[in-house]
């Protein structure tokens, strides 16, 4: 991921990756689409759908609470100034 960080970094001025940048969202939707028809046609993951699915909500709140506890961290011990009482 930084290697293509890096490589976007340096072609960032090249006139055909910023045509490039307005289909990523389709791509994405597209691949999002294609995962869910293969989702949906997997009969092993619609039967088990219900037990799954809390596996499924408990790692994305988990997830989401982690975030946003790591984002509050960074906010504090980087992002605040600290006044000095006279």
């Amino acid at each position: 991921m930084f290697l293509g960080m890096v490589i976007g970094y340096g072609f960032r001025r090249i006139s055909l990756l910023r045509k490039v940048e307005v289909s990523i969202s389709y791509t994405v939707f597209l691949l999002l689409f294609v995962l869910g028809v293969t989702i949906g046609s997997n009969k092993l993951i619609v039967d088990n759908l219900f037990s799954f699915g809390w596996q499924a909500v408990l790692l994305a709140l988990s997830a989401t609470v982690g975030s946003i506890l790591a984002s509050w961290i960074v906010l504090k011990l980087f992002f605040t100034s600290k006044k000095k009482k006279v």
